[in-house]
């Protein structure tokens, strides 16, 4: 398959993800996440599919450069972070007290799927800055 592919293909992944989590806060967000990860723990890793398909990249095109590490590190980080503040949601401590509660603009929503689809074409040497 063609580098051309693979980055529509991660663009698709990637307004995949940002869709299910859509919501106009972080704290909707965080809600998203925390009814599909009480519902079932593994669809909840099945949604997270950019990080899938982070490693199936590294994988099928035996890139280890460091940028394509860098969202697969990224991705990991991103979902144990969100994890993290499930279990504190599921043991009833208030989000308030951790962390603010951010209004999610547009931009702010879709930021990945221009960063992470842009790193990749970059780390495969696609493009060169």
């Amino acid at each position: 398959m063609d580098i051309i592919s693979l980055f529509f293909i991660f663009i698709a992944v990637e307004l995949f993800e940002s869709n299910w989590q859509k919501s106009t806060t972080l704290y909707g967000l965080l809600a998203n996440n925390y009814k599909i990860f009480t519902s079932n723990i593994f669809v909840y890793f099945l949604l997270n599919l950019s990080f899938i398909y982070s490693i199936f990249l590294v994988i099928y095109l035996d890139n280890k450069s460091f940028w394509l590490l860098s969202i697969v590190v990224i991705k990991f980080f991103d979902i144990s972070f969100k994890l993290n503040l499930m279990t504190k949601m599921k043991n009833q401590i208030p989000l308030e007290e951790i962390l603010p509660n951010i209004k999610m603009t547009p931009l702010f929503r879709y930021m990945n799927v221009l960063i992470y689809p842009l790193t990749f074409l970059y780390a495969v040497e696609y493009i060169i800055f």
